[in-house]
């Protein structure tokens, strides 16, 4: 037997094991950082949030000329799972857990992520970064998982999934290779006014959206961390989660693992800037950064886990959780066109009113929503 297969059963068993989510914290605490020295936006080197909406822009879902561009890393995050999934024998179509209620639950959780300006992810890179803005959004992802928790308790369910045919889970890895190939060729379909050739697929040419790493570094980290989180159920939402209802630490470490090697690189990389002023692609008031991840904390944990593990699990072939991913593309669609996403500037006009709405939605669900029986 050679070394690379006696290796290869270790590697399989490491990430399978408690080390597994604390391995994949680190691996992405390490490479967010460097994608962000590479031509990312600062501090957010993988952020599933704010990648979705750049898609969406690409796509003309919203017009916010800063924000549009088919980021590499999700189509890697969801491939890579896909390959993790096939490989091990859990690649499982399957649908049927109220997708509708996924989709708009998806709608919500980018609301909230998009006022605060992150998803859980990014808010343990910023926090990792030194942006102490972090701490209140951080805090309030836990509060809003706390409440899910209390209807998790008392019997909340979407129900249960069902086998689907296989042609179903490859839907979403094919409509990841669409957007590559999008992004490759970017193909131009219209024109504007004045008669010169225009998108879909847009792309910025200023603002966060025109800085992005290279191609193809970007696509082999989001590959990457896609075949490892896929191995050792990675979820930030359900870490705390965990740690709430069982006081079971093992997916939180994974967390804490991030937010140390992500603090560890940007100080290697000279990109660490302690504070709470002048963070790239934040703001500082404290009460929306708070409100915004409560209402994404709550959706993700009725959903069932945070913006990567539904990648990772649409990547397994899961169609409910890639109605929930849809559910964030056009959430964020619908962010920027009602003027509900936050900017540098701070709050935007509608911000509090969608984070209000969204709120109300999910306690309804989560106190009316119940497995059927019988």
């Amino acid at each position: 037997m050679s070394v690379v297969s006696q290796r290869a059963p270790v590697l399989a068993r490491l990430f399978t094991s408690r080390w597994g989510p604390i391995v994949t914290g680190a691996f992405i605490g390490i490479l967010a950082p460097v994608l962000v020295k590479l031509g990312n936006p600062g501090n957010m080197g993988i952020c599933v949030a704010c990648f979705s909406r750049d898609i969406a822009g690409a796509l003309g879902l919203q017009r916010a000329a800063t924000v549009q561009y088919i980021r590499p890393e999700i189509i890697g995050l969801v491939l890579g799972a896909f390959v993790a999934a096939l490989s091990f024998g859990e690649f499982k179509p399957r649908t049927g857990s109220a997708p509708i209620v996924r989709f708009f639950l998806g709608v919500f959780a980018m609301f909230g992520a998009l006022v605060f300006l992150g998803c859980p992810w990014r808010a343990y890179l910023r926090l990792g970064g030194g942006d102490w803005n972090a701490i209140f959004g951080i805090l309030g992802l836990a509060a809003g998982i706390g409440v899910g928790v209390l209807f998790l308790r008392t019997g909340f369910s979407l129900g249960r999934s069902h086998r689907a045919p296989a042609a179903m889970g490859w839907v979403m890895p094919a409509a990841m290779v669409t957007l590559l190939v999008f992004l490759i060729v970017q193909p131009l379909f219209g024109r504007d006014a004045t008669g010169a050739a225009t998108g879909p697929i847009f792309f910025s040419t200023k603002g966060p959206g025109s800085q992005y790493a290279p191609l193809a570094i970007s696509l082999v980290v989001g590959l990457a961390i896609g075949f490892v989180a896929q191995r050792s159920r990675f979820c930030t939402v359900g870490g705390i989660r965990d740690a709430i209802m069982m006081r079971d630490m093992h997916l939180l470490n994974g967390a804490i693992a991030l937010v140390v090697a992500a603090f560890i690189t940007n100080l290697a990389l000279g990109q660490f800037h302690a504070g709470i002023q002048n963070q790239p692609i934040a703001h500082t008031n404290e009460w929306w950064n708070f409100g915004g991840m409560v209402l994404a904390g709550l959706a993700f944990t009725l959903a069932g886990g945070c913006p990567g593990r539904q990648l990772f699990l649409a990547g397994e072939g899961d169609g409910d959780a890639a109605m929930f991913v849809g559910g964030m593309i056009v959430g964020a669609g619908f962010a920027h066109n009602f003027t509900i996403a936050s900017s540098t500037s701070g709050i935007a006009a509608f911000g509090p009113l969608a984070v209000g709405m969204g709120l109300l939605v999910c306690v309804v669900l989560g106190l009316t929503m119940r497995e059927a029986k019988g």
